[in-house]
C-alpha cells in the first residue's frame, strides 16, 4: 500500500488563496472594476482551501512545519515586503519628479 504523503499546515490555504486569486480576476471584469475581481477569488479561495484543510486534518494528513519550511517562509515574507518599500520608491519617485 502506498504511503499517504502529509502536508504542512497552511498548505491547501496558502494554494487555494493564490489559485482563488488568479481565477477571481475575470470575476472583476463584468463588474467594470478588475481590482474588484482580487478579492471575490481571495474569499473563494480560503473558504475552499480552509475546507481542504479541514478534511485532511481529520484524516492526520496535516503535519507541523519543518524548520526549513519556517525559514523558507519568513524568506518569502520578507522578500515581498522588500519587494512592496521598492514598488513604493519607484512610485513616490516617479509621481514626484
Amino acid at each position: 500500500m502506498k504511503k499517504q504523503e502529509k502536508y504542512p499546515g497552511g498548505h491547501f490555504i496558502g494554494m487555494w488563496m493564490g489559485i482563488g486569486v488568479a481565477l477571481g480576476l475575470p470575476f472583476g471584469i463584468p463588474l467594470g472594476n478588475i481590482t474588484l475581481g482580487i478579492p471575490i477569488g481571495l474569499a473563494i479561495g480560503l473558504a475552499i482551501g480552509a475546507s481542504i484543510e479541514a478534511k485532511y486534518k481529520k484524516k492526520g494528513r496535516i503535519r507541523p512545519p519543518t524548520k526549513a519550511e519556517e525559514k523558507e517562509k519568513i524568506g518569502v515574507i520578507i522578500g515581498v515586503i522588500a519587494l512592496l518599500i521598492g514598488l513604493g520608491v519607484f512610485l513616490s519617485i516617479l509621481l514626484l519628479s
